[in-house]
Order: structure tokens, then sequence, then C-alpha cells
């Protein structure tokens, strides 16, 4: 597909009466396949970075039509893409909910180590902390950024949100993670029942 005509034919999908939501997850789809090609070798570097260029133009379309806004609603929390994962489409969205709905969110970027996770959010006294990751590769190191807010007696108080559009419930259990989820509004709807309304 052509750049060029990328952002056309999101325009046309809104115009046919697609929901911006729909057109999104319909993209975080495709991302997610792009990742895959990525990881066993069929797609190169250049054509990973062209599909997250094409992802970030389509939200520059897609983000102001969702109506999000919960300005009542306070919380912090930190987002970051876990280390060894340079992706920051899923998180991107993620941050923009976020902070539409009215959370004070502290992002980390991209290829973060556990241990920054856990540093920043004791520093902010966050509520939630909130891993993304899309390479299957790096999703098992949620489990150290559980194990670290452990050995520092900060589990109890502070959530651990795990997304990315290869993760799947079971993670939950698997990695010690309060949510594991591959939907950004499912996210979204989870943290806000986690943190008061005030």
């Amino acid at each position: 597909m052509r750049v060029d005509n990328f952002e056309s034919l999101i325009k046309d999908a809104l115009n046919q009466g697609l929901k911006p939501i729909e057109i999104l997850n319909s993209l975080r789809s495709a991302m997610a396949e792009v990742g895959k090609r990525f990881e066993i070798g069929r797609y190169f570097l250049s054509e990973l970075i062209m599909a997250g260029e094409m992802m970030k133009d389509a939200l520059k379309i897609l983000m102001p039509l969702l109506q999000v806004t919960a300005p009542s609603l306070k919380g912090r929390i930190v987002i970051g893409t876990i280390e060894g994962d340079l992706h920051d489409i899923g998180k991107d969205i993620v941050l923009i909910l976020l902070t539409s709905a009215g959370f004070d969110v502290y992002d980390l970027g991209i290829d973060v180590p556990p241990k920054k996770f856990v540093e920043k959010a004791k520093e902010m006294d966050a509520d939630v902390i909130g891993i993304s990751a899309l390479l299957s590769t790096t999703i098992p190191r949620a489990s150290e950024v559980v194990k670290m807010l452990e050995e520092r007696g900060l589990r109890e108080r502070i959530k651990v949100i795990l997304g990315g559009a290869a993760v799947r419930k079971r993670y939950e259990e698997e990695f010690g993670v309060d949510a594991a989820v591959d939907d950004a509004i499912e996210g979204l709807n989870l943290i806000m029942s986690w943190v008061e309304v005030g």
C-alpha cells in the first residue's frame, strides 16, 4: 500500500460509516501482524517503521474523534514499552485515552527497563503501571516489574496492567499482572474501575 493513499483510505472508511474505534481495532490487528512478520524475518525494520508511521498518521485522524472524557477522575499512571521492544503505537493510543480521561500519566517511552517502571511509580506515588509489549519475546519481562514491586513492598498498592496486540488473558496468572489486555478501550475501562472517582 502506498503511504500517500493511506490517509484517504481512513477518511473513506469514516465516510462509509465505520466508527473510529472499529478502524483503530482493525489497524491494531494489522500492526500485530506486521510485528509477527518482523519477528520471523519476513519483514525488515524499514517495513516495520513504515507501518508505524502509517499508524501514527491514522491516529492523527482518529484520536480526536474518540469521545472519552471523565474530568473528575483522579489517578497517577506510569506507562511505557518494556525493554527490548521499540513499538510505541499501542502505548501512544492508551496514553491519549488516559490523558483525555483525566489521568496524570507519565510516559517513560520505549525500551524501558523493568527497574525504571518501578522507580518512577514510587517517585510519582502511582496507582497503576501500564506495560506495553507488542513482541512476544518481550511480554514475559512484565513479571520482572511485578517481582520488583513485591521486593520493595509496593505491590499491594500499585496495580499492573500489561497491554499489546499479542497479549492474552492467561498472562495475568502467568506473569502476575492484575490485567492482561489486547484492547486499548478495555485497558482504559479497567484502569478507571481501579481508581477512585473523586
